[in-house]
């Protein structure tokens, strides 16, 4: 594909990505509200209604996700991606239209099962970015995914107070409806069909044979896994660990949402910083020292004694954890074998999604049993085990090649 071709394409996805994730992130602050407009007053019912809305999506994302990635290999990524956000648009009409709880549940869940926009963009950008620009293309998608998710709830929260709950609903889905006709519109994709098209049943199952012949793929899910579990793991005792370095309630949800959200901007500056320049350094180099990187600044957390340290120590963590998944999922591009990324790509999204609900319950776990500074400990230390592990993996791969030189 030519330069100009490519490169408005990835502009196409960006922007409608980042409208899309904010979009569909302006519901997540109200939905225990609007859950009361229909009718559930008992906390107890009300938290578990909460919980399940935010669940069950997640578990049909994390089903669907590699069905629709062979259906991009099958069928094209640019109509898996518009799938996803007009899909997503009447979705979300019908949940602002939702007069029991049974029925929003239903809806949401129906949501995870179709949309999965994320994985749909990526599989698209990576497909049209040369080899030397992947990096710095999925760094910049990632970054509007972050942009994209800072942005929603803010959203939400203004159009909840000016104009009601179901307001929400309805924003979204023009929000999603607009990404959809930016891609259509404005981007291309260089998907050319197979002579011979496996019958529908075959297609929509996952062909992960990719992960058999080539080990690596393996190895980088596993750090997607790990990735996603760093950067979630503290939320549940955040707003805790914060009051108990600060001595008093005050301004304590001020400042976990601050650690939050400069955390989040820390991790979409590097996603383009170090994506811009992961293919000449090696992505995996890249990856190796945003691992290390990672966990030499998650274990001081553990003995932070302030909110300006612990806002410090986060910042610099969440670079390095943010500068991980462009080099990641260039990698997946460079070693998925061609016609088959799409699978790889929704299997990546899937254990993106099931990670990163693992995340808090493990840190709510951990931090039970030994106490909040034990979660930063044991966070920096799986992150540094992840980076030895792949290093050695790359080390050992590596030599093979050498011998064969030498001989």
């Amino acid at each position: 594909m030519p330069s100009e071709q490519w490169k408005k394409t990835l502009y196409a996805v960006l922007i409608g990505e980042i409208i899309a994730i904010a979009g569909f992130s302006t519901t997540i602050p109200i939905l225990p509200f609007f859950l009361e407009d229909l009718g559930i007053k008992d906390q107890h019912q009300l938290t578990f209604y909460a919980g399940m809305l935010q669940s069950f999506p997640s578990i049909c994302l994390a089903i669907m996700a590699p069905i629709w990635g062979n259906l991009a290999d099958q069928f094209g990524r640019k109509k898996m991606l518009l799938r996803a956000l007009f899909g997503g648009a009447i979705i979300m009409v019908l949940q602002g239209l939702s007069h029991t709880p049974w029925q929003l549940l239903g809806l949401r869940t129906l949501q995870g099962a179709i949309t999965g926009t994320v994985a749909a963009a990526t599989v698209l950008v990576a497909s049209i970015a040369p080899v030397k620009e992947a990096g710095y293309a999925l760094g910049l998608l990632q970054m509007g995914i972050f942009v994209g998710a800072a942005i929603g709830p803010m959203l939400g929260g203004i159009l909840s107070d000016c104009f009601g709950h179901r307001a929400n609903f309805i924003v979204t889905a023009i929000l999603l409806t607009i990404a959809g006709f930016v891609v259509t519109y404005f981007a291309e994709d260089n998907f050319t069909p197979t002579e011979k098209r496996k019958p529908i049943f075959k297609s929509i199952i996952p062909d992960f044979s990719p992960l058999l012949t080539t080990p690596i793929l393996l190895v980088l899910l596993a750090i997607v896994a790990i990735d996603q579990i760093a950067g979630s793991i503290v939320s549940p005792f955040l707003p805790l660990f914060i009051k108990s370095i600060s001595g008093t309630d005050s301004m304590v949800s001020s400042n976990a949402g601050v650690i939050i959200g400069f955390g989040a901007l820390s991790s979409a500056v590097a996603a383009v910083l170090i994506g811009k320049i992961s293919y000449r350094v090696g992505y995996e180099k890249i990856l190796v020292v945003c691992l290390a990187g990672a966990a030499l600044f998650t274990i001081p957390q553990a003995f932070a004694k302030s909110v300006s340290q612990l806002l410090t120590l986060r910042m610099l963590s969440c670079f390095f954890i943010g500068g991980t998944m462009p080099s990641v999922n260039a990698l997946i591009s460079l070693k998925a074998q061609s016609g088959k990324q799409g699978g790889i790509y929704g299997l990546r999204s899937s254990i993106a999604s099931a990670s990163g609900a693992i995340g808090p319950a493990l840190g709510a776990g951990i931090a039970a049993a030994g106490g909040f500074h034990s979660v930063f400990l044991a966070t920096g230390g799986i992150l540094m085990a992840a980076g030895l592990a792949f290093y050695y993996y790359q080390e050992k791969q590596a030599r093979p090649e050498e011998n064969e030189q030498n001989s």
